[in-house]
């Protein structure tokens, strides 16, 4: 764990606090239950003895109810902060996973051909000029209304948004994941169960009055929808399908992606979910990644896998794979999808467990994105795009826009 921590740039010393808080909640749970079995030894005691002995035994059973009751908010105190201390804890890091920083990434696939727009003969647009002329994008109202980073999806980009969902719901149905609408506000327990209270914090937005959280993604209601409960193992695996609204304070991004919806506070995400035994969460974690793969492959877009570097998982991670897609105006592959192997630390923190034959144990939970939708709209438009400023439709999608094949520019 100290090498997991270290990898991950993350404070060492936390073990070591945390097995000396272990140390005292178990020596400070077997100092009261001898106390407590003196106490009930003469408590039998009493009743027996007379004059000055008995005297003596009740002064030493008024010591002993002080002496317990010292010793049970000891043994509370030291519970308390050696759970303090493990919800800090990040999971213990996969060993294959590459160590170092975001840039420390290892390229694991590359999928399709980047285009060649200088050999087509012009220049290409970006998403948010495309989105202005085929009236799909309005970043301008969405700040009027909002402030910046929101944006409104019109005429064809709110059909754009709709034929994406259902598209990515109707492949995910098709693989046997069970489509989910999850609530988009959520409990602190549910926020922290999942990871998302440690170095996430500063991202997620919290109503004081109410004391519930605006999720970052369905993760967090999918994650805590079996919470304190015990599943039979021939359920498993399970898989659900989420489509919720997300919301990010983008803390720390500023002057990050300003220009359009690819970095945005609002926005709307199809997520995987799944649970599993923990012997199984390997081999789930690359079929979510090949379900990932299949569908950026339908949508026709280029792009590659990496394996996540340690100082880059997040806290629940203990090895994450992310699909990143070619934007042609940036010159580079950009995050579209990610899928992370949380092996047990969620459903420990949740108390989610699996019950097999006399066996009662924590299970293993992953999830994956399948389509956050405003950079899935940043990539089709800008991968898509023609030269007169329309953009041709995946074939994948036309069914959901009434067989629509090009997205044509609107007059002004």
């Amino acid at each position: 764990m100290r090498a997991s921590q270290r990898a991950r740039g993350e404070d060492v010393a936390l073990v070591d606090a945390l097995l000396s808080a272990d140390e005292r909640r178990r020596s400070s749970g077997v100092r009261f239950d001898e106390l407590r079995a003196e106490q009930k030894a003469l408590g039998k005691l009493i009743p027996k003895a007379a004059g000055d002995e008995k005297a003596e035994l009740l002064k030493r059973a008024g010591q002993l109810a002080a002496d317990v009751k010292a010793a049970d908010a000891d043994r509370d105190a030291a519970a308390s902060e050696t759970q303090d201390l493990l919800l800090k804890l990040s999971n213990l890091v996969h060993p294959d996973v590459p160590v170092g920083g975001e840039e420390d990434f290892v390229t694991l696939e590359t999928h399709g051909s980047i285009r060649d727009f200088d050999a087509e003969g012009f220049a290409p647009k970006d998403h948010l000029e495309l989105g202005q002329l085929l009236g799909a994008i309005d970043v301008e109202r969405g700040a009027k209304v909002s402030g910046s980073r929101f944006y409104f999806l019109t005429g064809v980009g709110a059909l754009l948004e709709l034929a994406l969902v259902n598209a990515a719901m109707a492949q995910a149905t098709a693989a046997g994941f069970t489509p989910m609408l999850t609530p988009a506000l959520v409990r602190p327990q549910s926020m922290a169960g999942t990871g998302f209270l440690g170095q996430a914090a500063q991202d997620v937005y919290h109503l004081d009055k109410d004391d519930l959280y605006l999720v970052g993604t369905s993760e967090v209601a999918l994650a805590a929808y079996h919470m304190d409960e015990i599943l039979d193992a021939d359920r498993l695996p399970l898989r659900y399908a989420g489509f919720s609204p997300c919301f990010r304070r983008e803390a720390g991004s500023h002057g990050k992606d300003t220009r359009g919806i690819f970095r945005v506070h609002q926005f709307d995400k199809v997520e995987m979910f799944s649970y599993v035994a923990p012997e199984d969460s390997q081999a789930e974690h690359q079929r979510l990644l090949e379900w990932e793969k299949q569908w950026l492959t339908s949508l026709e877009l280029p792009f590659r896998v990496i394996d996540v570097a340690s100082g880059d998982l997040g806290s629940s991670a203990a090895r994450k794979y992310d699909c990143e897609a070619w934007i042609p105006t940036q010159g580079k592959y950009r995050e579209l999808t990610s899928t992370s192997d949380c092996t047990e630390f969620q459903s420990r923190r949740l108390q989610i467990r699996v019950r097999d034959g006399k066996t009662v144990r924590p299970l293993a939970t992953l999830n994956g994105t399948l389509c956050a939708v405003p950079r899935t709209i940043v990539a089709i438009l800008e991968n898509h795009q023609q030269a007169d400023g329309s953009v041709r439709v995946p074939e994948v999608l036309r069914p959901y826009l009434g067989g629509r094949e090009i997205l044509e520019p609107v007059a002004k």
